[in-house]
This record gives C-alpha cells, structure tokens and sequence, in this order.
C-alpha cells in the first residue's frame, strides 16, 4: 500500500489544483505543502523549462493547468469542449465571455467592434487592402522591418501602397520621428506594425497622421499597453504570442471605418458578415477562443494593463541592464527610444560565442533565445507569461557566461 507521501509526491507532478485539493483530503499536516506550491515551485519541479521563443510562446502556467483538467471532460458533460459544437450553448457562452473580456481588459472602446478571424495577422495583410484600398485611392506605410515589409507586399498586389518612411537606410534598427513622417491628404489608411519581432524595435509614440486612421498590426505586443484607440481605425493581432496558441487574429475595427468596406469580396474576406455573425460565420478554432478566456481571466486576476505594462517594462529593463553594463561584450544598436519591450536583440563578439551561448542557455533551461535566422545574434522574448523569476534566470545566465568568457 502506497503511503500518503508517496501519493502526494506522485500528484505532484499532475499540477497545483489536484495536489491542493487532495492534500486537504489527507488532513491538516498536508495543508502546509498545499500553501506553498506556487507556479515557480512547479516549473522546476515539473521540468518547466522558460521559453523565451518568439511564439508560439510561453502561456500562463496556470492557464495550461486549467485545461489538462478539463480537456477530455469539460465540467461533467463527459466529452471534450473542443469535440462540442460551435453552436452548442456552451462554447456559445464562453465564445461570447470572451469577447466581452477583451473589451473589459484592454479597454475597447464602444464604438469598435471585437471580431476572431482565422488566418492570424499575415491574413489580414491581405484581407485589409482588399477592403478598404479601393481603386483611384491609396493606403500609406510605413516600413520598420520584415513585418512592415511582408503587409505592404501583399498590399501592393491590391492597389497603391504608397510607402511614407522606409528603415531598410538603417537597417531597420529604428523607428522614425514624427518629423520624418509626411501622410498623404485623403490617404484611406496608414498601416503600420507596432512591434517587429525581428528585428527588436518597438513604437513608443502612436504618430500624428492628421485625422488618417492607423491600421496597427500589434500581434507581439497585444496587451502589454493601454491603446489611444482615438488614433485607430483597425488594429489586429496574432494570437500566438500573448494570447493563446496559433490559429486566428484578433481584430478591432472602429465602426464608422468598418462601414467603409467593399462588401463586393468573397464572404470570408467581408468584415462586414463577420460583425454581423459575431466571429461565427464559420466554425471557430474552438480550442484557441478557450484558451484565449482563460488567458484574459489570468489577466484580470494579476492586476490587468496597468500590471502588465508595469511588468512588461520591468523585464525589459532587467535584461537591457545587463547588455548595457556589459561593457561591449553584448551589443545592441537599437537606440533607446526605439528598443523593443519584447523581443530583445543583442549581438555578441562572435559567432562562435552566440553559438555556445545558446547551447549552454538550452542545457540551464533557457530556451529560444537564437535569434531569427535572417539577422543572426540572440533574442530573448518576453510576452505577458513570462514570469520575472524568468528573466532574473536569465540574466544571471547572462552575467555568469560573461565572467567565463570575457
């Protein structure tokens, strides 16, 4: 017969609710381990590993939890939610819940609309010219990097994508002033990607467009700000990096600017059936409009925006410490004002060391710190779910790597 110990230790490793719940079943003496699990106890315990990847990425832990307990029985219907139908009344209340969370935590205006499409964002770069660049008009860009450059080729397939500012002079390792920025008069748009993952520059300031509504692709950085929505006609967002997993696009699109969208396209590309149907024109990933509850809920309870950017700035600050005391050891040429809040680029004095760098980061349980494959050197990625115990792991990595080969 197994000893109550060993039962404890083996629950252990399901998650924190079951050890929780049953330690309180086995009496008062078990209660104390119970008070003491946190999530940080359970990443090293469970082999919990930081994944620094620039996404799919890290979700909340208790988030993940959360599911592994209702996957195969979703609160004693005796089937999964993701084998329900799309129109049952039960995923009709989460998908309706969650809507209603995204406008309450990130602070949705009225007068837009909150609408899941399928796709993620690259759909949308082509989804959006096709609805409001019409023929005789033009939309403005402005390009700071890969994700500026791929949503104005796709753009310019459909009509006059007129390009404002270009970084490539700079190698995409800043964003351009105010005064660097001239709009066209009547322009139906301006487009531009408010956090590059790539390349690890980030907009600080929303520019003046004069009257111009921004389209704003903010998949990497969705939910770590409050937004001046007054400047926005459409903002969409990815939902892989600090929602949920892959597999659809968050979009709000400002009503009055909605109402200016061909209706003369194919039925997946009109916004217009999409409002009208509340996301449910067709069959939603179910799993990932779950997931992304359960993400806002976690959200809400850690304090909302107002934490979140408290955090996010934080973490960024810790990290950028490090590679800005290291005295040359690690580089970054990104400018202050322009540095990225979450995904954090730096060089280091040769391939070679980035090389051992990444290895030795995997082994110590940092993982997805190499950078992308077009710009080399490392990145670290640091969206909502990290926890700051996370970066305090790695810049100790940081710190102690340096002192070996320095």
């Amino acid at each position: 017969m197994l000893k109550k110990s060993s039962i404890f230790l083996a629950l252990i490793r399901l998650n924190r609710y079951t050890v929780k719940n049953f330690s309180l079943a086995l009496g008062n003496r078990y209660c104390r381990f119970a008070e003491i699990l946190n999530d940080d106890f359970l990443e090293d315990f469970l082999g919990r590993i930081y994944n620094f990847a620039s996404g799919p990425s890290m979700l909340p832990l208790p988030v993940l939890e959360e599911v592994s307990q209702k996957l195969v029985d979703f609160e004693g219907t005796g089937m999964s939610l993701i084998e329900m139908s799309h129109r049952d009344k039960i995923f009709d209340a989460i998908h309706t819940e969650t809507i209603a969370l995204m406008r309450d935590v990130y602070r949705v205006p009225d007068d837009f609309h909150v609408i899941f499409i399928q796709g993620g964002a690259t759909f949308q770069f082509g989804m959006v010219p096709m609805a409001f660049l019409r023929k005789g008009n033009l939309a403005d860009f402005i390009v700071t990097g890969t994700w500026g450059k791929k949503a104005h080729a796709d753009a310019a397939v459909v009509g006059n994508a007129h390009i404002v500012w270009d970084g490539s002079h700079c190698n995409y390792t800043r964003i351009p002033a105010q005064h660097e920025l001239k709009f066209t008069p009547g322009a139906a748009y301006v487009h531009i990607c408010t956090n590059e993952t790539i390349g690890g520059i980030q907009w600080q300031y929303f520019p003046e467009t004069g009257g111009i509504p921004i389209v704003a692709d903010m998949s990497s950085d969705v939910l770590s700000r409050p937004v001046p929505w007054e400047k926005f006609g459409l903002v969409f967002a990815g939902t892989q990096k600090n929602l949920a997993p892959a597999g659809l696009a968050v979009v709000f699109i400002q009503k009055d600017f909605a109402k200016s969208a061909r209706t003369d396209l194919p039925a997946y590309l009109r916004y217009d059936l999409h409002i009208k149907e509340n996301s449910l024109y067709n069959t939603p990933p179910t799993f990932v409009v779950w997931m992304m509850n359960l993400t806002l809920k976690w959200l809400k309870s850690i304090g909302g925006l107002d934490a979140v950017e408290k955090l996010r700035n934080q973490k960024a600050e810790m990290i950028y410490n490090v590679i800005d005391n290291s005295g040359g050891f690690y580089v970054t040429n990104i400018p202050g004002d322009s540095r990225s809040k979450m995904n954090i680029v730096w060089r280091m004095q040769s391939e070679e060391l980035e090389t051992k760098f990444v290895a030795e980061a995997t082994k110590e349980g940092l993982d997805g710190l190499k950078g992308h494959r077009s710009v080399g050197g490392m990145r670290a990625s640091v969206y909502n779910a990290m926890p700051v115990e996370g970066i305090k792991a790695l810049v100790d990595f940081m710190t102690q790597f340096m002192k070996k080969n320095g």
